[in-house]
């Protein structure tokens, strides 16, 4: 019987040490474990950006990122992209980065491709775009361990898409500068222009003789000559420009200047 008793007590002992094992094993797979699972399965990965830089109507200078609310861009856009890499301990700093950059409006031209981490362009054709950035990463060996982004297991591959929007370029048919400021008192091109990224004007009093020149597309004439205003009268603008788009512009056109100088004290700086 004593025999018995201390057989069950052994028993009931083990028992015992075994379940408080088991509470032990269970609270540490739930507790201890979650941050250096997750520290084992942190992967390096990428976040392509892509900012522009660019001339608005009024000359000032707009930047910002792309995204998706993104308008159309106007030719020449200045664009810097930017992998933006996330490598985490044991992956090696050495990274191998392929950027495509395809045009859909000239589908059978060869992709551009870059290598850098880091790098701009200047975008002086229009269409709609699409820059991926692929990226292999290798571990602390040398020995290729991950590639960005892993499509075959549904990982976004995170495209920046953007337009550069067709050109367009008009001229006014008069131009008051005595009149009210800002109100069409200088010959620029109309409000909307858009995609030029080659321009130059020249204006011509009727007898030919050369009143003003301009290279910038956001500039334009003030209808003086040599610190003067011109007299009322028909002038003559010739325009050369490209579009972004390929168009040739060549304008040629009749300007009415009506400034109210036209008496003998304010002739400006032509003659009849």
């Amino acid at each position: 019987m004593h025999r018995f008793s201390l057989f069950f007590s052994i028993f009931a002992e083990n028992i015992y040490q075994m379940k408080r094992f088991f509470i032990f094993f269970l609270a540490t797979l739930l507790l201890v474990p979650c941050s250096s699972l997750w520290a084992q399965v942190v992967i390096p990965t990428v976040d392509p950006t892509a900012t522009y830089f660019m001339t608005d109507e009024n000359g000032e200078e707009e930047t910002d990122v792309i995204s998706a609310d993104t308008k159309p861009l106007n030719a020449p856009v200045r664009i810097v992209f930017q992998a933006n890499p996330t490598i985490p301990d044991g992956y090696s700093s050495n990274v191998h980065y392929t950027w495509t950059i395809t045009n859909k409006k000239n589908a059978s031209a060869t992709p551009l491709v870059r290598n850098e981490q880091d790098f701009e362009l200047e975008f002086y054709e229009s269409g709609s775009y699409t820059a991926q950035l692929r990226a292999i990463f290798y571990g602390e060996e040398g020995v290729e361990d991950y590639e960005f982004p892993m499509e075959d297991e549904g990982e976004d591959p995170k495209l920046i898409n953007f337009t550069i929007s067709e050109s367009k370029l008009e001229f006014p048919n008069a131009i008051s500068p005595n009149g009210t400021p800002d109100m069409n008192d200088v010959l620029k091109p109309k409000d909307g222009y858009k995609g030029i990224v080659s321009f130059h004007a020249v204006v011509f009093s009727r007898w030919g003789q050369k009143i003003y020149s301009w290279d910038d597309v956001h500039g334009g004439w003030d209808g003086t000559y040599k610190g003067k205003f011109v007299k009322d009268g028909v002038y003559f603008l010739n325009v050369s420009a490209k579009g972004s788009d390929g168009v040739d512009y060549k304008i040629k056109k009749a300007i009415t200047v009506i400034s109210g100088y036209n008496n003998g004290e304010n002739t400006g700086g032509t003659t009849e």
